[in-house]
Formats: C-alpha cells, sequence, structure tokens
C-alpha cells in the first residue's frame, strides 16, 4: 500500500515514512525499556513511609535494592506534598533505579522526611530524623517490605544509599553488639555513596556484610580521609569493606550534567561557614555505575 499526497514526490514520501517508523520504533524502545514507578506505603514503627518502587517487567522473582535519598529527600517539591498519584522523584534516583531494573533488580525508595511532613534537611544542625536510629529503622523496614513481595528474592535484598542516605546505610550494616532479634534474611551487600564516615569510624565501625564504599578524593562535604580510616581501621573485624576514592571528583559526583558550584549554610560541614562544592565527574559516575552492578550481582 502507498500513500498519496499532493506535491510530495515518492522518494521524499518513502524518505518520510521510513523516517516515521523509525521514530515510532525508537518511541517505542524507550517506552518500553523505561523503568515504571509506583508510589508504596511501608510500615516503620508509627509511620507509614512513602515510598516510590521501580520494578522490571514480569513476575520476577528479582534481587532487590533498598535505596536511600540525600538530606535533601527525595525531590525537593515531594517532601511536603501529600496529593495522590505517582510522585516526583530527582533525576539522579530515576537514572540509578532505570540503571538497576535493566539489570533485573527492583528498587525501592523511601521518603523519610516527606513521609514525617519535613522538609530538606542539609541545613539543619540538629536532625530529627536521625541517621544512626530513624533512618536505619526505615531502611529495614524498607528490606521487610521486600521480603515479603512475591516479586522479591527475599535473601538477594541489598542496600544503596547517598550522602545521609550513605552515612545510614553505614549504620543500618554495622555489626551488631546484641542478639539478634529479626529472623528475615539480612541486606546481602551494601554500597554507600560519599557517606560521613566521622561519626562511624570514631565509634569502631565494622560491617557484618559485604560494604563497598564510593567517594570522591576532592569531596570536602564528607571527606574521603575519614572513610579511609574507618575501613582501615575495620580490616580483619569486618565482613568485607572496600572503598574506592576517585582522584578530583567531588560531593554528588554521580548526577549527570551537574556544573561544579558551591552550596552554602550547609551543616556540620567540615568547612565552618558551611560551604562545600558539589558536581559531577563523568569518569567517576560511570565507573560508580558499572562498580554498583558488579557488588550486587556477587
Amino acid at each position: 500500500m502507498r500513500l498519496f499526497m499532493p506535491g510530495l514526490c515518492a522518494a521524499a514520501l518513502d524518505r518520510q515514512m521510513r523516517n516515521l517508523a523509525l521514530s515510532i520504533a525508537a518511541a517505542l524502545i524507550l517506552t518500553l525499556g523505561a523503568a515504571a514507578a509506583e508510589q508504596v506505603e511501608v510500615p516503620s514503627g508509627d509511620v507509614k513511609l512513602r515510598a516510590i518502587l521501580y520494578r522490571p517487567a514480569g513476575a520476577g522473582p528479582f534481587p532487590a535494592v533498598v535505596a536511600l535519598h540525600t538530606c535533601d529527600g527525595l525531590d525537593a517539591s515531594l517532601v511536603t506534598s501529600s496529593g495522590g498519584g505517582e510522585a516526583p522523584i530527582d533525576q539522579r534516583y530515576r537514572a540509578w533505579a532505570e540503571h538497576l531494573t535493566a539489570a533485573g533488580f527492583a528498587v525501592l525508595f523511601p521518603d523519610s522526611f516527606g513521609s514525617r511532613g519535613l522538609s530538606p534537611q542539609c541545613h539543619l544542625r540538629q536532625l530529627p530524623v536521625r541517621a544512626s536510629r530513624t533512618r536505619s529503622n526505615d531502611a529495614n523496614a524498607a528490606r521487610h517490605w521486600l521480603q515479603a513481595q512475591p516479586f522479591v528474592i527475599a535473601d538477594r535484598v541489598s542496600l544503596l544509599g547517598w550522602s545521609h542516605g550513605a552515612t545510614t546505610a553505614l549504620w543500618a550494616v554495622r555489626r551488631r553488639t546484641g542478639p539478634a532479634h529479626d529472623t528475615t534474611p539480612d541486606f546481602r551487600s551494601a554500597v554507600a555513596l560519599y557517606p560521613n564516615c566521622q561519626r562511624s569510624g570514631n565509634s569502631a565501625w565494622s560491617a557484618r556484610i559485604p560494604t563497598l564504599i564510593l567517594i570522591g578524593r576532592a569531596d570536602d562535604w564528607t571527606p574521603a580521609g575519614a572513610c579511609e580510616q574507618m575501613v582501615a581501621d575495620a580490616r580483619g573485624r569486618s565482613a568485607g569493606a572496600l572503598i574506592v576514592v576517585y582522584p578530583g571528583a567531588y560531593h554528588d559526583f554521580d548526577r549527570a550534567d551537574l556544573p561544579l558550584h558551591e552550596r552554602t549554610g550547609i551543616r556540620n560541614a567540615p568547612n565552618p561557614a558551611g560551604r562545600v562544592h558539589i558536581g559531577t565527574d563523568t569518569a567517576a559516575r560511570t565507573d560508580a555505575f558499572k562498580r554498583v552492578l558488579e557488588w550486587f550481582a556477587r
């Protein structure tokens, strides 16, 4: 069948039809390949956490990842919203979710701040939601929720965090000092991107599961040196901790297309004035995307 349009020769029409077909095919590939997001609720103590779930197509079961946001929250426009529908999520987390779901992982982002009616916490010196307690409990609640889902492999749930979420991950996977009351499978492994290691290092941190830390040498928000010292001190009494330090990379190096710039008013920053720098490092970002998949696939 050949369509006829006045003013177009057959060759030009063929080119237009081929271009249209290619455009439709490309759009279809993007649509089918994109990770679908849905909003779910996760009980955590007396709070119901709003969370965003990404999962591959099909029934599964799949390995899964609990993903913990920074002190900025999942998205600045989300934190005080109580509306329905699909919640907005920062481009960084969406990129990671699509990367992980393409590799066959379900990914759950619990919202520790917005679910409690809190705005971003980066400028507060005393946080109402602490990494060592409340957010660690949220991480385990998210693990339990995933393990109860028929599309998840219960003993293949890992943990991923950024900045304050990465600090939370370090607390969540540290060796327990008392008897374990949780009879469900533990996190399989963990990755922490640019965590604050100062307090964990001062409290003789060690991990009960394999834990990977990715951080930039130029990071002036959460300096790499504290994490290097923490990992060195844990050698011989940790389940396996590895740190990769990227030369020249700053905080938030894995965010795409983020020009290096200064943030001010950051709480507890090494700089007394609260000045820090953030920005993309393409080489570090590429390596991190590769390493995280390899770590979780072990």
